[in-house]
């Protein structure tokens, strides 16, 4: 009697064959879950030009409106929405055992912070360009100031902890406090500009739980994407999500580079776009006829691209495109460089700001694909914005001429 793939009937493979399907398809996880019995749509793509055009839905539990975003390559790896707060009103009090983190896209407001058997709330107050981290397991509450509504949008380990709990209750109705993630100081939401390295790489990194306008904030020189790229690594309430703010110059694009999945780049001022395809297709994806297999995202604040949107490692490449400086922040969830594969102690480098050349996964811009180059120069004369890419960069340096310049 045959038997349907969907029968739990099973049967031991004859002879030498395999078990099993061998084809199967992707079950949805514990969070995949959560976002549909929530009731709100999932945007799923490789990006998004501005995360204004979404619809937004009711979202009974909050109070508010809202849209969940799922980008290719996120996936199980951090969660991702946007929530309208009513005008004049608020959303409803929660807490939750993961981490949060909020950029305010429109409008101006307060969120009220407190352990569970505090006596006092924690008030700060937000506005556009306001980023804020929320501690885990604190109960809060975000209250719109203005008569319009309210948009934020949010970062979470929310994937992470449903999927391994799958429980409901108990990643929201939890009754530990984390007194060391937040102690009702007075100053905790006070924004600090102080800079230090970071422990893991030696980069910039700040020290607060609170960036009043991450548009203006000042960023320290880095030069490890593009000349005169600047970058900071906000570090908010001891969290394991990561994420950093950059800043390309206007008339300038970055090197192209190679990881994994997990980081999701936001456009925060200026306008761009992205360029991403598989690393084992190669350097010169247009040059070698590939260039089908190369995914572009057009943004503008406040858009969303995946830098890695097929789950191996995937070249991108952020391009200004405006008069104005280029700034993102990217997004990465618990998935920062200090996390990749090694036993404590053990070395690891920072390929990704090294060139291929010297083992690392940086293409210089004497070694990218023409296209990339003759397009971007012609976008910019459309658009009557300088050229700022010194022609010396793509000159190929002597000691690579032998290997790379024109045979003879």
């Amino acid at each position: 009697m045959p038997h349907d793939k969907d029968n739990a009937h099973w049967h031991e493979p004859a002879g030498h064959k395999k078990a099993g399907y061998g084809v199967f398809k992707k079950q949805p996880t514990p969070y995949d879950a959560f976002m549909e019995q929530e009731g709100l749509p999932v945007f799923r793509d490789v990006g998004i030009d501005k995360v204004q055009n979404l619809p937004l839905v009711d979202w009974k539990r909050t109070g508010g409106k809202g849209h969940f975003i799922q980008l290719y390559g996120t996936e199980t790896k951090w969660g991702c929405y946007v929530v309208e707060v009513p005008g004049a009103g608020a959303l409803r009090p929660e807490k939750h055992m993961y981490e949060e983190i909020y950029l305010v896209v429109e409008g101006r407001g307060t969120t009220e912070v407190w352990q569970e058997g505090d006596t006092k709330n924690h008030v700060f107050e937000w506005q556009k360009g306001s980023m804020f981290s929320i501690p885990i397991n604190a109960w809060h509450r975000i209250v719109n100031a203005t008569s319009s509504g309210a948009l934020l949008l949010a970062g979470t380990t929310a994937p992470n902890v449903l999927n391994m709990l799958q429980s409901k209750e108990a990643v929201f109705n939890n009754p530990f406090v984390f007194r060391d993630r937040f102690n009702g100081a007075d100053d905790f939401y006070k924004a600090s500009d102080e800079i230090e390295a970071d422990p893991v790489r030696g980069l910039a990194m700040r020290r607060t739980n609170f960036i009043p306008d991450v548009m203006t904030c000042d960023l320290p020189l880095d030069n490890r994407r593009s000349p005169g790229y600047r970058r900071i690594e906000p570090f908010m309430t001891n969290n394991c999500f990561y994420f950093w703010i950059g800043q390309h110059e206007n008339g300038r694009y970055s090197r192209a580079h190679a990881h994994t999945s997990a980081a999701v780049l936001i456009c925060l001022n200026g306008k761009g776009y992205t360029y991403t395809w598989p690393e084992d297709e190669g350097e010169t994806p247009w040059k070698d006829g590939k260039e089908h297999l190369v995914r572009r995202i057009d943004y503008e604040p406040v858009g969303l691209v995946s830098a890695a949107p097929g789950g191996a490692r995937w070249y991108h490449q952020h391009f200004s495109s405006g008069s104005e400086a280029l700034r993102l922040t990217a997004w990465f969830g618990p998935h920062n460089p200090g996390r990749d594969p090694g036993a404590p102690g053990s070395k690891h480098t920072d390929y990704t700001a090294q060139d291929v050349t010297e083992g690392g996964t940086t293409i210089p811009y004497w070694l990218e694909d023409p296209h990339i180059r003759n397009e971007y120069q012609a976008l910019l004369k459309r658009n009557s914005v300088p050229d700022r890419m010194d022609p010396d960069w793509y000159n190929i340096p002597a000691e690579f001429m032998e290997k790379f310049g024109p045979k003879k």
